[in-house]
């Protein structure tokens, strides 16, 4: 299964703990969409958001984040793990 790196860019009040919250909003429906969200790293200072996700397609992965809290990525690249 592809692997994507999303990408939120939310400006100032990102905390580590609401971004927990959200991943588990993912991790629960996530399966519905036969998408594997892995793993999330949190720049607060920067406000921005990385999440690593296995999916069939970039917008699997986007469809999961609008409907788990509504925070779709503002960019999502295919990557190969190395």
């Amino acid at each position: 299964m592809p692997l994507f790196m999303d990408v939120h860019s939310l400006g100032d009040g990102v905390t580590l703990t609401d971004v927990a919250k959200a991943h588990a909003a993912d991790l629960a429906i996530q399966g519905a969409h036969d998408v594997s969200y892995l793993r999330y790293w949190v720049d607060e200072d920067r406000g921005q958001i990385f999440c690593l996700v296995q999916a069939p397609d970039a917008e699997a992965a986007a469809t999961v984040h609008r409907e788990a809290h509504g925070l779709v990525a503002d960019e999502i690249y295919r990557v190969e793990e190395g």
